[in-house]
């Protein structure tokens, strides 16, 4: 009997998180709204996908982003380096003798 308590205990708990996060309601929603659908998709868990709007985001498309990201980040530093270099230039006097004329 106490085995019983403690899962019910535990459900309650996630219920309640459910809840608490809108996970519970959007889940619901999203389900009604498949139930009210006059046909049925032929994939049900693309159609929840495309309400939680996760259509389209794939292994690919995250590692895609994630070299994308890199390259920026690698061009951002090199622009930073050659932003730094160029205001050093500007302030650094120049290397030839202005003074003579050969």
């Amino acid at each position: 009997m106490a085995h019983y308590r403690a899962s019910d205990s535990k459900r309650e708990q996630f219920r309640r998180y459910l809840e608490k996060t809108g996970l519970a309601a959007n889940l619901t929603n999203v389900l009604l709204s498949l139930y009210e659908q006059p046909e049925r998709p032929s994939n049900a868990l693309d159609f929840v996908k495309q309400h939680f709007g996760a259509v389209g985001e794939t292994c690919g498309d995250s590692e895609a982003l994630q070299q994308e990201v890199m390259d920026l980040r690698q061009r951002c530093a090199r622009l930073t380096d050659e932003n730094k270099s160029l205001k050093l230039q500007r302030y650094e006097p120049a290397s030839e003798d202005k003074g003579t004329d050969n």
